[in-house]
């Protein structure tokens, strides 16, 4: 009984192999239509064979601090602008040290290689800094001073809120998040996310406007008469202010260099259209615990929150209770970025937990500062060195090289299987334009996926998936043949074949694939493609023999071209040296056999 239910399961298998490629057939036809629908018809290509733009970054070290440029920050600093070009999308971005002091960032070409460019040495250092004084950004007549340098706050009532709304808080009601009258339409303002703390500091009510006005106008909150160096301090500081000019972008990047987070700076805004006096920085950027563009429906703007981190919170809690009780522009404060002002929000409550920066974004520039604060600062500040445009023209030529060496390797593939396996080449040849099509198509759809790009390793791992995917196809045919050999017809020996060619199969593609995979993990940049492909050609050479070779080899078994053993066929049992008498003989003399007689 044992006997029928075999051949009966044997029977049910082969009678399926046509579910099997109406499968991998169907898996083609979307794959492909995927491509063409993505209006992705051909895989990206990096920065090797497509050409892009290559930047060299030198860091720089600020006063004092020359042992800052060292391994562990030069490596930081490679980690946090990879994430920061992942995070726009480029696809395959090389970032690289070269030297002490240089990192190499190469970019292909690409939608967002611009805002790659423009991001990618950004030091993105976050302070909110309280505001002392705000005037027009162009360099003014040294203003009035008292004795002990202290600014004059007759320079800014006008100006106060000309940068920022009001920081509001979104549980507090309408009466406390009207800007002031002099508030413009082009400022940025933070509003607090969580609850509000509306209780004043104890005795800042009381205090004399005018005396309250005299105390914060001074870049020290001491109550005490300031030093002699404090004062000259001051001086130096209310001079550089006078004499900034925001006009330029070198101007204000020169204002920025050299400014201590402990220290009163000078800043301008990032358009340049005002200049600020600012006192030492009260959080740092470092408590941003996250940060997302968003685009709020109720406003129609587009809006960069932040979330701080318990230490952040109460830091800003404590900046905003003291500000909100100060007359403008001291109850602004500066949110500045790598030295510039990005917005300088008045406060009228306390504000704790997270804010949002708001006002003239477009939706690529929110998308970017909240990209920047995501990822974190650099811990060392870069000058742009040189850019220069890599072509593709050499690339080109060591790619036509490489498909013209593939192409030499295939055709001497196609001569060796139609040479030995005859007739089975056939199979052979169709399952590997089977991996081929599967193989363009996914590469095709993984470059928008997750930003695959096709380099020159990545080629060779595709040239060496042949070797691999036609071990497969051998290692089946040498089985059938091993069955024939010994004396079954060509349908069982192709079942009884397939069980013990799988498991040779599986353990060679486990192993190949766990090579690509310790390869892709322990290794950088380019050679990362060559494993990610190999494994991906790994993978799929698993689907096309069970999907594709095995049934198709089950229908060809059914043919009088291969069933017969045609000589062209591949398996002619008497050119394989099969032995069907010594079977006959046994089975002759079995009858006679004296028990039996």
């Amino acid at each position: 009984m044992a006997a029928p239910k075999k051949s009966r399961g044997a029977s049910g298998g082969q009678g399926k192999p046509g579910r099997s490629l109406a499968l991998i057939l169907i898996a083609m036809v979307a794959l492909t239509g995927g491509m063409f629908l993505a209006d992705q018809p051909t895989p990206r290509l990096g920065i090797d064979l497509a050409g892009g733009t290559s930047i060299t970054l030198e860091a720089k070290s600020e006063p004092g601090q020359e042992s800052a440029v060292n391994k562990t920050n030069m490596d930081t600093a490679v980690q946090i602008m990879e994430r920061r070009v992942n995070g726009l999308g480029v696809s395959e971005a090389e970032v690289q040290t070269q030297g002490d002091r240089n990192i190499i960032v190469n970019i292909p070409k690409g939608t967002n290689s611009a805002q790659a460019r423009e991001q990618v040495g950004t030091t993105a250092k976050l302070y909110f800094r309280p505001v002392l004084t705000v005037a027009q950004g162009m360099p003014t007549p040294e203003p009035s001073a008292s004795s002990s340098g202290k600014p004059s706050p007759s320079t800014s009532p006008s100006a106060s809120a000309s940068k920022g709304a009001t920081a509001t808080d979104k549980d507090k009601g309408k009466s406390s998040t009207t800007p002031s009258a002099t508030a413009t339409t082009q400022g940025r303002a933070v509003t607090g996310a969580l609850k509000a703390d509306s209780t004043p500091s104890p005795g800042a009510s009381d205090k004399p406007k005018g005396d309250k006005q005299k105390a914060d106008a001074s870049p020290s909150s001491s109550a005490s008469a300031p030093s002699a160096a404090e004062q000259a301090a001051a001086t130096k500081l209310q001079k550089q202010f006078a004499e900034l000019d925001c006009s330029s972008k070198e101007l204000r990047s020169k204002a920025a260099r050299g400014v201590k987070p402990t220290d009163s700076a000078v800043a301008c805004s990032s358009d340049g259209a005002e200049k600020y006096l600012l006192g030492p920085s009260e959080v740092s950027g470092t408590e941003v615990d996250s940060a997302k563009a968003n685009f709020d429906q109720q406003r129609g703007m587009w809006i960069v929150q932040m979330e701080f981190t318990d230490k952040g919170s109460k830091q800003f809690q404590k900046i905003t209770g003291k500000l909100s009780q100060q007359q403008p522009p001291q109850n602004q404060f500066a949110i500045a970025l790598d030295g510039e002002v990005v917005s300088a929000p008045s406060v009228r409550t306390t504000l704790s937990g997270s804010a949002e920066i708001s006002g003239s974004f477009t939706q690529q520039s929110a998308e970017d500062l909240a990209n920047v604060l995501s990822y974190g600062a650099l811990p060392l500040s870069f000058n742009e060195q040189s850019v220069t445009t890599v072509t593709a023209a050499l690339g080109g030529e060591q790619l036509r090289a490489g498909l013209i060496a593939g192409a030499i390797g295939l055709a001497l593939v196609v001569i060796y299987l139609v040479v030995y396996y005859r007739g089975l080449a056939f199979i052979a040849l169709l399952s590997l334009l089977t991996s081929g099509i599967l193989t363009y198509t996914l590469m095709s759809l993984l470059g928008p996926a997750i930003g695959f790009a096709l380099n020159l390793p990545a080629v060779c791992g595709a040239i060496v998936a042949i070797g691999i995917t036609a071990d497969s196809f051998i290692v089946y045919f040498e089985r059938i043949r091993d069955e024939i050999r010994e004396g079954r017809t060509l349908r069982p020996a192709v079942e009884r074949a397939w069980p013990r060619a799988r498991r040779t199969i599986l353990v060679s593609d486990f192993v190949s694939f766990l090579a690509a995979a310790v390869l892709f993990v322990v290794t950088v940049g380019k050679v990362q493609g060559f494993a990610f492909t190999l494994g991906l050609t790994t993978l799929l050479d698993v689907v096309v023999v069970f999907f594709f070779t095995k049934p198709l080899m089950t229908l060809m078994a059914r043919t009088k071209f291969f069933s017969s053993g045609h000589p062209w066929s591949g398996l002619d049992p008497k050119r394989l040296g099969a032995k069907p008498p010594l079977r006959r003989s046994r089975r002759v003399t079995a009858p006679t056999d004296p028990k039996e007689a």
